[in-house]
Order: C-alpha cells, then sequence, then structure tokens
C-alpha cells in the first residue's frame, strides 16, 4: 500500500471542500434556473433569487452546524463523564498522544457497534460511540476505533464528509420538492415550448437525483478509510485492537433502519449492512491491518 502524506491529506481535502461548496451552490443555481424556466416567466426572477438564498443559507446552516445536524440525526445524547469515564479517558490519552483538541463526545442508543466523527475542523469536531461499541469492544478494541476516528479529524476528513452530507440532503430534497409540485398541478404552469422543455430538464434531473446521491456517497474515498486504519494503528501501535473490533463487526448481523443513507459515510463501518457501501470490505481492511 502506497505512504500517504498526512500534510498533503490535509492540504487535498480543504482543497475538495472548497470546490464541493462551490458545487453544492451552482447546482442549487441551475435547479432554481431550470424549475423558474419551466413554471413560466413571471416566477423565473422569484424562483432564481430563493434558489441562489436557500442554496447560500442551507451551504452556511449545513457546515456550521454539521456536527449538531448528525447527532440530531442519530438521537444521539452527551456523554456522561462518570458514567462513561472510560470513554473519556481513552479519548483524551489519544488527544494528548496526537496533539488535537478534545472533540465533544456521544452516545447513540444502539446496540450495533459503529462510531462516527464530525465537523467542520478539529476545534469543532464531535465523536458519537454506539452503546454497542462501549459494551461488546474490549479496551484495546475501543481505542483503536476512537483512533480511527480522531485521525478523519486530523486529516479533516470530517469536514469533506460532512460536506458530501450536506450536498446528498440538498439533492434530495429539492428533488422531492419539484417531483411533489409536479403532482400538485398548477394554472401558473408554463406551456410554451420553451417551459415544456425545461419541465422535462427538470423532471430528468429529479428522477436522476438517486444516482447523483448514490454517486457522491462513492465519491468519499475508501483511500481515506485506508488512510485512518493506518493512523490508528500509529496513534495506538497495536493493530491487533482494530482486527479485533473489524471481526467483530463483521460477525455482527445488526443493522439500522433509522440511519439515513446520507449520513450512513461517516460511521466507521457501513450501518446499513447494504450490498451498496462507501466503505471498503472489511476482509480488505483486516488483510491490510495484518500486514502492518
Amino acid at each position: 500500500m502506497q505512504r500517504v502524506d498526512f500534510r498533503d491529506q490535509i492540504s487535498k481535502n480543504k482543497r475538495s471542500s472548497f470546490f464541493l461548496l462551490f458545487f453544492i451552490f451552482l447546482f442549487l443555481i441551475l435547479l432554481g434556473y431550470v424549475i423558474g424556466n419551466a413554471v413560466g416567466g413571471e416566477y423565473f426572477f422569484i424562483i432564481l433569487i430563493f434558489s441562489i438564498i436557500f442554496s447560500l443559507s442551507y451551504i452556511l446552516i449545513g457546515f456550521y452546524n454539521s456536527d449538531k445536524i448528525a447527532i440530531l440525526s442519530v438521537r444521539g445524547v452527551l456523554a456522561d463523564r462518570k458514567k462513561y469515564k472510560d470513554f473519556y479517558n481513552l479519548v483524551e490519552g489519544l488527544t494528548i498522544a496526537s496533539g488535537l483538541p478534545m472533540p465533544k463526545l456521544y452516545i447513540m442508543k444502539s446496540k450495533q457497534i459503529n462510531a462516527f466523527a464530525s465537523g467542520r475542523n478539529p476545534e469543532n469536531s464531535v465523536i458519537c460511540v454506539t452503546l454497542g461499541a462501549l459494551e461488546k469492544l474490549e479496551r484495546r478494541e475501543l481505542e483503536a476505533v476512537l483512533s480511527h476516528e480522531l485521525s478523519h479529524i486530523a486529516n479533516y476528513d470530517i469536514r469533506y464528509m460532512t460536506l458530501v452530507t450536506v450536498l446528498v440532503g440538498m439533492v434530495s430534497i429539492i428533488s422531492e420538492i419539484f417531483l411533489r409540485s409536479l403532482w400538485m398541478g398548477s394554472d401558473s404552469n408554463n406551456d410554451s415550448k420553451s417551459g415544456v422543455i425545461f419541465m422535462i430538464i427538470g423532471i430528468v434531473l429529479a428522477i436522476l437525483a438517486p444516482i447523483v446521491v448514490y454517486l457522491v456517497q462513492l465519491s468519499i474515498s475508501r483511500k481515506r478509510e485506508y488512510s485512518a486504519d493506518a493512523t490508528a494503528v500509529k496513534f495506538t501501535r497495536y493493530p491487533d485492537g482494530l482486527i479485533k473490533a473489524l471481526k467483530k463487526i463483521q460477525s455482527d448481523s445488526l443493522g439500522e433502519e433509522h440511519i439515513s443513507k446520507a449520513i450512513a459515510p461517516l460511521f466507521f463501518s457501513n450501518p446499513l449492512k447494504d450490498i451498496t457501501s462507501t466503505h471498503p470490505p472489511i476482509e480488505e481492511r483486516i488483510k491490510v491491518l495484518e500486514k502492518m
């Protein structure tokens, strides 16, 4: 496996984040333009202005509140320091060793073994683990999983993955609103030739949205997961911890029905247990770790 310079990785993630923000803005403006032309000239500028305001608001709110949105979506609760003392001690020890600021720690009420990190930067980051991870993993195994999530924070992977989640949510929302508006019908629809053409374009964009969502999810490079695994080993000096944790996840058949597909890529392993996954196969991750 090719070595990764983590400074290059951080720079690359920051550049990718900027271009992704720009793409989110342009995509929303494009949808506003198409829908405005499809509805009719008298509504064109109103819809276009609304799309600009909505896109800027959506991006800013999603970016600056990404950690809160992620926690709310999984119904996470702030971890009590007294009750989960070992959880805090492990993360504090790892942050001291890595030089990272202490993230806020949350608990997700799930029997599945899993965890995720979110936030716009290391200073505004969170780590959320499932009750299953705290109950089923041994101390060294849990430490390895937490190291993996901290490496995502250190490499600014959380910023890029968070923006991907924002994009996925945006595509779903806009497509749903547009398709539902077609069923409602309106006397103000533009029946001109150009209006019909833009209506067709809008329908095509809305129908293709799920495919776009899938491709965006896959855009989260699997190399980031391999890189995070490698960094976790660097932090703990104990690859067996991560290997054992992955094997326990592999044998765990529990899936999470209430987890959104948009946020699934943030997790340590795919929480949905479906065939299509943004994560590398667990057996491949284990093989790479066994060579370390």
